[in-house]
C-alpha cells in the first residue's frame, strides 16, 4: 500500500548528500583533525536532511505543482553548483557522496520491508501454531499473575500521590498512571453504583466529592454471559460496574482536544472495557491531540429486560433500555467534566463495534442523548439490528422469574448477583438487545432520523464481509448455531409474505453447494449488512455527512473470520492484542486509517495530500454512496448506488 521510497526521498538525498559532504571536506580543507570532519559532516548532514524532509513533505510542495517543481530545481541547482565548487576547491566530488544516499535511500527501505515481512511471517507462524485451523475459536492463555494483575481495585488515597498524574473533576480527585509517553486514567465511576436497592434503576449521578483515589486499575466488567472465545472471562465482575477510563498524551500543546469515546462490542451480553483488544494507549501515543475515553455499561437482564408483568415491576420503569441510560450517564459525565483531562466537550466523537454500534445508530435518535456527540464511527451496527420488544422483554423476565424460582420484583431484588449469572447464562439464547420503546427510543428510528432526530452528528458506517465467523470465535459453534436459527426465526417474522418467500428461495439455492445451515448463516450477515447500508443511505438522503466503510480484509486464519476485531485493532493500532485474537495488524493500513480518523475527530476533510502519509498517494474518501473498500492491505473508492447492488456484491463472494 505505501510506497518504499517516493521521488522525494530522491531530491532529500541530494541535500544530504551536500550536507554530509561539504561537512566533511570543508573542515578537512581547511586541515582539521579526522574526528573534527567526521564530527561536522554528521551535524550538517543530519541538520540539512531534516529540514529538507521537513520542506519536501509539507503540505504547500506536495499539493502545489508550481511550488514543488521550483523547490525541486533549486536542489538540483545548489547540488550541481556544490558539486563545481567542491571539485574546483577542494577536488572532492560530490556524486561519490550522492550515491551513497541514494544507496541508503533505496537500500534501507528495502532491507526494512524485509525484516518486517519476516516479523510478520514469525508472527503469523506462531499464531497458526497456537491456533490451528480456527475453528475452536478465540483461545486466550494467561497466567495466575495476569489475572491477579487484571484485577486490582482502586483505592482511596490519604497520603501523598503524584499530582503530575492527577485531575480533580466533579465528582472526585483521580490519580492515574503514567507509561511511554501517555497518562491513564481508569476505573473512574460516572455513576453511583446500580446495586441494592438501585438494582434495576435508572443511573444516578454522582454526588459532588473533594476525595481523591487511584484511577490505577480497570473498574470490574459488567457481570455477563461467558464464553470460552472472550477475554474477561478471567476479569472480576459485579453489578458495580459503572466505571470509564481516560487516555491522555503526556505531551500535548493543544488546549481542547478532540474526544473519542469506545463503545464496546458483545452482543449486549458480554464484553467491557479491560478488553486489550480496547486499549487507548497505542492511538494516543501516536496522536497525543486526542483524548481517549471507553466505559462499561450493564449487560443482560441487568440492563435490557421488561418487569411490567411483574408484581412489583412497577418500581422498575426503566429496566427495559437500562444498558442505553447508562451509556447517557457515561457520556454526561464525559461532557460535564472532560475538559479537566484537556478534552473539548464540544468535539466528542463516538466509535462502536457491534452492539456498541448498534447502540451509537439508536442514541443518535433518542432525544436524552441530543448534544453529547457530534460525530460517530458506527462499525456493524444499525437499528435494525436492535429489533427486541416490549414483548420479548416480558417474555424474558417471565424466563427469569422460573430460572430463579421467585414469583415477585421484591424477591428478585434479594437475590444474590451470582444467582441471577447463573440463571443469565442458561437463559443466554433468550437475552434482549435495546428495545425501541417510543419514549427512550423512537419506535420509528428511520422516521426518527428522516424528521431530523440526528441532526448535526457526521457518521461513517462500517459493514464487514465475514463478521459472523468472528461471531462464532466469540461465542463458540454450539451457540453460534442457535443464534443463526433463532436470528432466522426472528428474520422471517419481521418481513412480509413474498420477501419471506424469496428469502426461503435463496437459502435453497445456496443450499445446494453448501449447506442450508451455512446458507442461513449468510444470510443473516448479508441482512445486516443490508440493515447498515439502509440506515447510511436513509441518513444521507435526510442532508447529513454520511461515509461508508466496506471492510473486505482476507483472515490470517480463515476460521476467526475479518471484521470488528481486526478493525478495532487496526484503527487503535494495538497490535499486541491484534496477535492475541489471532491476526497480525497491517501497520501501513493502520497508519491510514488512524490519520482518516484524526480528521474526522478533528473536524477535517476526508483527504489525504500526496506523502501526507509518507508513501501514500492523493487520497479522498467521498460520501455516501461511495465505500471506502478495504481489501488485501489496499484502499480504494468503490460505489454501490443501492441496496440491491450491494446484495449482488456480497453474494458475488459467496
Amino acid at each position: 500500500m505505501k510506497k518504499l521510497f517516493t521521488i522525494d526521498d530522491v531530491l532529500i538525498a541530494f541535500i544530504a548528500a551536500l550536507g554530509y559532504g561539504l561537512g566533511e571536506r570543508i573542515p578537512k580543507f581547511f586541515g582539521c583533525p579526522e574526528l573534527v570532519c567526521m564530527v561536522v559532516s554528521l551535524a550538517v548532514g543530519i541538520a540539512l536532511e531534516q529540514i529538507m524532509n521537513k520542506i519536501a513533505f509539507s503540505e504547500v510542495v506536495q499539493t502545489k505543482p508550481t511550488v514543488r517543481i521550483v523547490v525541486y530545481s533549486a536542489v538540483i541547482v545548489a547540488f550541481l553548483a556544490a558539486h563545481y565548487i567542491s571539485i574546483a576547491w577542494m577536488g572532492a566530488s560530490m556524486l561519490d557522496y550522492l550515491v551513497q544516499q541514494l544507496a541508503f535511500v533505496i537500500g534501507i527501505p528495502i532491507l526494512g520491508f524485509a525484516v518486517t515481512m519476516l516479523i510478520r511471517a514469525y508472527r503469523a507462524q506462531k499464531i497458526r501454531e497456537r491456533y490451528g485451523d480456527g475453528s475452536a475459536g478465540y483461545v486466550f492463555d494467561v497466567t495466575n499473575e495476569d489475572i491477579e494483575e487484571l484485577n486490582q481495585q482502586n483505592q482511596p488515597i490519604r497520603d501523598e500521590y503524584d499530582s503530575d498524574c492527577t485531575v480533580k473533576t466533579r465528582t472526585g480527585v483521580f490519580v492515574g498512571e503514567r507509561e511511554d509517553g501517555t497518562v491513564t486514567f481508569a476505573g473512574i465511576p460516572y455513576a453511583k453504583p446500580p446495586v441494592g436497592e438501585l438494582r434495576w434503576k435508572a443511573p444516578e449521578p454522582l454526588p459532588p466529592s473533594n476525595e481523591v483515589f487511584e484511577a490505577m486499575h480497570f473498574g470490574a466488567s459488567p457481570i455477563q454471559v461467558e464464553h470460552r472465545g472472550l477475554a474477561l472471562k478471567n476479569h472480576r465482575q459485579s453489578e458495580d460496574c459503572l466505571s470509564l477510563n481516560i487516555c491522555v498524551g503526556e505531551e500535548s500543546e493543544e488546549q481542547r482536544k478532540p474526544v473519542l469515546v469506545l463503545f464496546h462490542h458483545g452482543d449486549f451480553t458480554y464484553g467491557g472495557s479491560a478488553d486489550p483488544l480496547l486499549y487507548g494507549n497505542s492511538f494516543v501515543g501516536a496522536h497525543p491531540d486526542v483524548v481517549f475515553v471507553s466505559f462499561n455499561y450493564r449487560l443482560g437482564i441487568f440492563g435490557f429486560i421488561d418487569f411490567t408483568d411483574v408484581p412489583g415491576g412497577e418500581a422498575c420503569p426503566d429496566a427495559l433500555n437500562l444498558g442505553l441510560l447508562d451509556q447517557i450517564a457515561a457520556l454526561r459525565w464525559i461532557k460535564e467534566n472532560i475538559t479537566a483531562f484537556g478534552g473539548d466537550p464540544d468535539r466528542i466523537t463516538v466509535v462502536g463495534f457491534e452492539s456498541g454500534a448498534i447502540s451509537i445508530s439508536l442514541l443518535a435518535a433518542s432525544e436524552q442523548a441530543k448534544g453529547l456527540f457530534q460525530k460517530a464511527f458506527v462499525f456493524f451496527g444499525s437499528p435494525e439490528l436492535a429489533f427486541d420488544t416490549p414483548e420479548a422483554s416480558r417474555a424474558l423476565a417471565k424466563s427469569l422469574l422460573k430460572e430463579t424460582q421467585t414469583a415477585t420484583m421484591e424477591k428478585l431484588l434479594q437475590l444474590k448477583a451470582e444467582s441471577l449469572k447463573d440463571a443469565s447464562q442458561r437463559l443466554w439464547l433468550s437475552m434482549c438487545a435495546p428495545t425501541c420503546d417510543g419514549t427512550l427510543i423512537p419506535a420509528d428510528v428511520h422516521r426518527a432520523y428522516e424528521d431530523g432526530a440526528a441532526s448535526g452528528i457526521e457518521f461513517i458506517f462500517g459493514i464487514p464481509s465475514n463478521e459472523r465467523l468472528v461471531f462464532r470465535s466469540f461465542v463458540g459453534k454450539r451457540n453460534y448455531e442457535s443464534f443463526v436459527l433463532g436470528r432466522m426465526a426472528d428474520m422471517l417474522n419481521h418481513v412480509e409474505g413474498s420477501v419471506a418467500k424469496e428469502l426461503q428461495e435463496y437459502i435453497e439455492a445456496q443450499a445446494a453447494s453448501s449447506t442450508e445451515f451455512e446458507a442461513e448463516s449468510k444470510l443473516v450477515e448479508q441482512w445486516a449488512a443490508l440493515s447498515i447500508y439502509f440506515t447510511a443511505a436513509t441518513l444521507s438522503e435526510a442532508g447529513h455527512n454520511v461515509r461508508l466503510l466496506y471492510w473486505d480484509e482476507k483472515p490470517l486464519i480463515e476460521n476467526l473470520g475479518s471484521g470488528t476485531v481486526d478493525v478495532a485493532a487496526v484503527l487503535l493500532g494495538n497490535v499486541g492484542s491484534s496477535q492475541m485474537y489471532g491476526s497480525v495488524v497491517n501497520e501501513d493500513l493502520s497508519e491510514v486509517l488512524q490519520a482518516l480518523l484524526q480528521k474526522f475527530l478533528n473536524g477535517d476533510a476526508l483527504r489525504l495530500y500526496p506523502n501526507e502519509v509518507k508513501g501514500v498517494d492523493t487520497f479522498d474518501w467521498e460520501a455516501f454512496p461511495h465505500a471506502l473498500h478495504v481489501s488485501n492491505g489496499e484502499m480504494q473508492l468503490v460505489e454501490f448506488p443501492d441496496e440491491e447492488a450491494l446484495w449482488e456484491a456480497m453474494q458475488a463472494k459467496q
